[in-house]
């Protein structure tokens, strides 16, 4: 190995250890909000090599609170407000429900929503972005390509940039994900870039002191055997961009020991403590 090149792996562990130890130091927890309920009549659509004919599931969506010192991260924002009680129709091939807002859960926190600094958004899909528009004074974050489409072309890709108006509008403040994004510095939230469902795509990486690394999916996979299999759905924008996030995930997940959420699986609900208990 060159002595340049020994510099340079040198440099990078010793940024990776000191990230790695701020990151422990850091006052972090997460608590898994409900954001709703999906029934996927037709579990086909989530397959585009049909492996799941005649099936159905019941799927959860799935939000994260994150507070870090006094700063709060919204992880996505579930599905609208709007269909709160709304009863589901088991002869639409997809149909949702809502049982409780954000800002209901915020309350038995007694957390107010305007302290909520940080909304990242795994993807721009109606079912993580439905409350989005509830947070008007919190900075966005959201990857670069779903920016992109969302602006320039929000008829792509099942793209609705109603629930963005505020930030599209110049509202409010917008970071653009290029690449992995450490949200406050420390490495303890990492946002981190999976491409294939949507052109920029996202899941997220949480440092806890007890409970060690938690590994949101947001859309990458949507329950445990399509994840387990390499699932992808009918409707993700790239197949070898999904397949090559799956694997990256993946072997971050065994590198980290960390404990991987599937974000619509209902399995994984009971990974974090049950709401309003947090995970520290």
């Amino acid at each position: 190995m060159s002595p340049f090149r020994n510099v340079l792996v040198g440099a990078a562990l010793a940024l990776a250890t000191a990230t790695s130890a701020h990151a422990q130091d850091a006052d972090v927890q997460l608590w898994r909000l409900d954001c709703g309920t999906v029934a996927a009549n037709d579990l086909n659509a989530f397959s585009d090599i049909q492996a799941y004919t005649g099936q159905s599931k019941r799927l959860a969506s799935s939000c994260y609170l994150i507070r870090h010192g006094s700063d709060y991260l919204l992880w996505d924002t579930g599905l609208p407000s709007a269909m709160k009680g709304k009863p589901l129709d088991d002869n639409q091939a997809m149909d949702a429900t809502v049982t409780l807002t954000i800002k209901e859960q915020l309350a038995q926190l007694k957390i107010d929503p305007a302290k909520i600094t940080h909304v990242g958004l795994s993807h721009y899909h109606f079912d993580h972005s439905g409350q989005l528009a509830e947070f008007p004074g919190a900075t966005l974050i959201v990857g670069k390509a779903d920016w992109t489409v969302l602006t320039t072309d929000p008829a792509s890709y099942g793209a609705d940039p109603a629930p963005f108006a505020h930030w599209i509008s110049g509202g409010g403040k917008v970071e653009q994900a290029t690449t992995d994004k450490d949200v406050f510095g420390d490495g303890s939230v990492t946002m981190l870039r999976l491409p294939g469902h949507t052109p920029g795509h996202s899941g997220l990486l949480v440092r806890l002191k007890d409970k060690g690394p938690v590994l949101l999916t947001g859309d990458l996979a949507h329950f445990s055997e399509n994840y387990a299999s390499n699932g992808v759905p009918t409707f993700n924008v790239d197949r070898a961009d999904t397949l090559a996030s799956l694997d990256r995930f993946k072997k971050l997940a065994d590198n980290l020991k960390a404990t991987v959420i599937i974000q619509h699986e209902p399995a994984d609900v009971g990974k974090l403590p049950t709401f309003p208990q947090a995970a520290e």
